[in-house]
């Protein structure tokens, strides 16, 4: 493989990867990584996308406007990158809203959020319970962009993790509108995936959402059972920076703000009169 090939099957590559094809080719000399990069760089062939990374430039094209895809980027910041979130949800194509940030799970997160042409990349730590049970990879999905395979976590997983950490979904109104338009899930993978989570609250969560969700994905008594035997013992707050006020669910033991028990950025329904 010669740098050109090199180029047509590495869209976005790390220094280490270009190592790798240095090292395959005979060379493993510094000065002579340093020394190709840079001159791409002159050339027009190459962008610093940060310290260490790097877009290939299509050809024919400028360095300052060439597409240089986000989800590539995200993918290649980590050796372990995992899309979650709200950037699994846009690239599953069922997010209601685009969002100006790429979220990426890692064990190594970066000391800092960066920004590279109007999107922000943030790095964010799995729950402790993930880690303690080697877990991360539960859930994983790879979908090819430019050939190249990424990680992200799949629909069911990604809809437990945005009720865990519902900031990074962008609220609960993004998170409804997107998965109202999922017409499937997994509904045994996404109850186990939650008890790995091991948090109460998140459970209860899930439990009262499937159940809002009973007719739109056949959601039986039993996937709720299973559910129900792991919810809070005492009240919980579904939204944890509001610890006042709110419709008490009993049958969750948790507690919901009015705004989304009454899902108030919908049209009024009469059933909730």
């Amino acid at each position: 493989m010669n740098t050109q090939e090199f180029f047509a099957t590495h869209p976005v590559f790390t220094v280490q990867e270009f190592d790798r094809y240095l090292a395959d080719s005979g060379s493993d000399s510094r000065f002579t990584r340093n020394r190709l990069l840079g001159y791409y760089r002159a050339t027009n062939r190459l962008i610093s996308v940060r310290n260490g990374l790097y877009a290939v430039v299509g050809a024919g094209m400028e360095a300052a406007t060439a597409p240089v895809d986000s989800y590539l980027i995200a993918s290649a910041l980590r050796p372990d990158s995992l899309l979650a979130y709200h950037t699994a949800l846009e690239l599953h194509g069922y997010a209601h809203s685009l969002y100006s940030e790429r979220q990426i799970l890692t064990h190594h997160p970066m000391s800092a959020t960066f920004n590279f042409r109007n999107l922000r990349y943030r790095t964010v730590q799995p729950s402790a319970a993930l880690t303690d049970t080697d877990a991360l990879s539960y859930g994983v999905v790879t979908i090819s962009r430019d050939n190249i395979g990424i990680r992200v976590t799949s629909l069911e997983r990604t809809l437990v993790d945005c009720l865990d950490r519902m900031r990074l979904a962008g609220g609960w109104e993004e998170m409804w509108r997107s998965f109202e338009s999922v017409p499937y899930l997994d509904l045994y993978l996404t109850i186990h995936y939650a008890l790995l989570l091991q948090n109460a609250t998140t459970i209860a969560a899930l439990g009262y959402y499937l159940e809002l969700q009973r007719e739109n994905w056949m959601v039986s008594d039993d996937y709720l059972q299973r559910l129900m035997s792991h919810r809070p013992a005492h009240k919980h707050y579904l939204d944890r920076s509001r610890r006042h006020g709110g419709k008490l669910v009993s049958r969750w033991n948790l507690v919901v703000p009015q705004d989304i028990f009454y899902r108030t950025w919908e049209e009024p329904d009469e059933s909730y009169a």
